[in-house]
């Protein structure tokens, strides 16, 4: 029966293991789309240039045969000066001038002599304007605005140039009836015919016809001034590109952007695809054989996989944007990255990014060349960054580096200082100003993925907060205690390449537990025992258990890491309370024994710096308990304690290797004879004999 449930278990973690490859593969997919997308557009210009500065690549030859466009600023002062003396069409309409006349005449009708006089005035004022033209007072005034002088005037299907001030309004004509008027006649009495009512444009804009002939006008104006061969050298490294290859160059890089193949553009996304995809698949194989906890864990791979697509994104929005790559803070990944994993994995990290940001930038030799070694370099200056002047130190070497790296390529291809661009220097700078960024960054990727930095590591370590004021006061012994382990257990991580800062902390906090019933534990108590009282083995090893459970309750309401926690449930595995289950055998020794009733509740420790702490822990205690301290004594101790460990199977979850737990034996010996060694007795003067 056991063993069909034990058989079920591992089906069903073997199910939650599969499960999580494939989440894991999802988020890879769908980081390869993310970068993929926002990778530059098939047909984008390769180079950034601009007029009057030098030629930042190598020589440039044309593959095919273009025209030289004209810059769009000489076609608008070519069309301009063509437009000039463009005339407008308007058409004259001869059916208002009779309209207009013989409405005037049904208005007088047969009328006295001097309404006569007005009559014929006004008839005659209005032959004559009609005669000139009059037109839309809007009209009139756009053509004037557009400086318009003469038009083609359209009458009888005969075309001819005419001066357009010429004509005339409905207001400019009024204002002449008015104004021309004889002496002989009262201006008043002429006003009073509404004069308005037979005055109406006879001289009508036509704006199709006119387009169309603007259009064709436009058309005879030539886009292009010349012609590049295929093999044509168009300009060469360092030289200043000058007005007329900046023509050529804008005349290339609009034939590449406006006329790429169909074929050619899917197999270049092809290509792009195949790129993208290699170089997550080898982040992935790196992780799944030497990092296999991190698919394990989706919110490792979604953070770095979100770390290499941002970067990507921004790469790719800063060349579209023509911003130099060189401002942008590659670094970063490495500084981020090794706060949380390994250095290793920080570079793996960092070299995917950059490989993939390289078919994005201009100069791909060039920025390789720079990133890699940079990224070599801060990995090698990243070692702790507990403090902010560990950071301020190696931005200034990355930076420096960035220099002296540039510098010495820039030697390589200019062969002279004077063609160096200095400006590069600027964007270095920048560079690291961005890098001093990564402390506010750390904190906020704390605070969303639930990570704990070395510089977090730091301030938990510090012994006079709350928590270890409390334990001070409350349990000093265990207070003690807990500050020796962390000593031993910094000690052995450094001589075995673990994070000496994160088992010091899980240290200092394994045991804060034992707040809760101090005296129940041999080194807070003072001559009273109160298991003696309790005289019940079950009880008490629940009473000792039960610390761990405390401890992590007390370690959440201080809102204490994960990480720190694990060290909690640790530190004793799924190891007995060795004294009272021994005591309870021996008692009842034909008793069945239940024995998780004496068992902590686990798990064991699976990482190295948790079966640090379980060691120093374990033989810190112990030591206490000697009767004697000799070099023999303690060498006994430590190789007994950590053989039953090893026995028991409390490591068989853990990476840690033999070798390394031999290196830890020797430190535990030498700290503990260090710190146990007796100064010699010095003898007492013989009075007797003084006298």
């Amino acid at each position: 029966m056991k063993q069909n449930k034990l058989s079920i278990n591992n089906i069903k973690g073997e199910k939650e293991t599969i499960m999580k490859y494939i989440i894991v593969s999802g988020l890879f997919i769908l980081a390869g789309f993310v970068v993929f997308k926002f990778y530059p557009s098939i047909n984008k210009f390769p180079y950034s240039f601009e007029k009057g500065s030098p030629w930042k690549y190598n020589e440039l030859t044309a593959p095919f045969a273009f025209e030289i466009r004209k810059s769009s600023e000489d076609i608008a002062k070519e069309e301009e000066a063509l437009l000039r003396d463009f005339e407008p069409i308007f058409n004259y309409d001869e059916q208002v001038k009779p309209k207009s006349r013989a409405l005037l005449r049904e208005k007088f009708g047969q009328t006295d002599e001097i309404t006569v006089q007005y009559y014929k005035y006004l008839d005659s004022q209005l032959s004559t304007i009609y005669n000139i033209g009059i037109v839309s007072g809007k009209v009139y005034e756009t053509q004037l605005a557009n400086n318009v002088t003469k038009i083609r005037l359209v009458r009888e299907n005969v075309s001819k140039s005419y001066v357009f001030t010429n004509l005339m309004t409905t207001k400019t004509a009024y204002e002449k009836i008015i104004n021309d008027a004889p002496s002989y006649l009262d201006r008043s009495i002429l006003q009073s015919y509404n004069i308005n009512n037979y005055l109406n444009e006879n001289v009508i804009y036509d704006e199709e016809k006119t387009d169309c002939l603007r259009k064709e006008l436009l058309r005879t104006v030539s886009l292009t001034k010349g012609q590049i061969q295929m093999g044509e050298r168009i300009i060469d490294k360092g030289e200043i590109i000058t007005d007329k290859q900046y023509d050529i160059l804008n005349s290339y890089k609009q034939e590449i952007e406006e006329n790429s193949h169909q074929k050619d553009t899917n197999m270049i996304a092809l290509g792009q695809g195949i790129i993208i995809a290699c170089s997550l698949l080898v982040f992935f194989l790196y992780f799944y054989l030497f990092r296999s906890k991190f698919l394990i864990r989706k919110r490792d791979s979604a953070f770095m996989l979100m770390m290499i697509a941002m970067f990507c994104v921004i790469t790719s929005w800063a060349v579209q944007h023509t911003i130099p790559t060189y401002v942008i803070p590659y670094a970063l990944i490495t500084i981020v990255v090794a706060a949380f994993f390994d250095t290793r994995t920080a570079l793996f990290t960092y070299l995917t990014t950059v490989l993939i940001c390289s078919f994005i930038v201009p100069n791909e030799f060039e920025f390789l060349f720079l990133q890699v070694i940079i990224g070599m370099i801060s990995i090698c200056t990243l070692k702790t960054i507990y403090q902010r002047s560990h950071l301020v130190r190696s931005v200034l070497i990355i930076v420096i580096s960035y220099i002296v790296l540039y510098f010495g390529y820039a030697l390589i291809h200019e062969r002279e200082m004077e063609q160096i661009n200095l400006h590069v220097l600027f964007y270095f700078l920048l560079n690291g100003v961005f890098l001093l960024f990564a402390n506010p960054l750390i904190y906020i990727i704390e605070k969303i993925f639930g990570y704990t930095s070395d510089a977090t590591l730091v301030e938990l370590a510090n012994t006079n907060n709350d928590i270890f004021r409390r334990f001070s006061e409350v349990a000093q012994a265990s207070f003690n205690h807990s500050m020796q382990v962390s000593n031993l257990a910094e000690a052995a991580a450094k001589a075995t390449n673990a994070n000496p800062m994160l088992v010091r902390t899980g240290a200092l906090y394994h045991d804060i537990g034992k707040m809760n019933n101090p005296t129940f534990f041999t080194e807070n108590q003072n001559g009273v025992n109160p298991h003696v009282e309790l005289n019940d083995e079950i009880k008490s090893a629940q009473i000792i258990i039960r610390h761990v459970m405390d401890g992590v309750e007390i370690a959440r309401k201080y809102g204490l890491p994960e990480k720190i926690q694990d060290f909690i449930w640790t530190h004793h595995g799924k190891g007995k309370a060795t004294y009272f289950y021994n005591t309870y055998k021996n008692k009842y020794p034909d008793k069945e024994v239940d024995e998780s009733l004496f068992t902590y509740p686990g798990p064991a420790p699976f990482t190295k710096e948790q079966t640090i702490l379980m060691m120093c822990d374990a033989v810190e205690a112990a030591s206490r308990s000697l009767s004697e301290y000799t070099d023999k004594s303690i060498n006994d101790l430590v190789e007994k304690i950590i053989t039953n460990q090893m026995n028991e199977g409390l490591y068989n979850d853990s990476p840690i290797s033999m070798k390394q737990i031999n290196v830890i034996k020797s430190v535990l010996k030498e700290k503990l004879k260090s710190l146990y060694h007796t100064r010699i007795v010095y003898p007492e003067l013989n009075k007797d004999k003084e006298a």
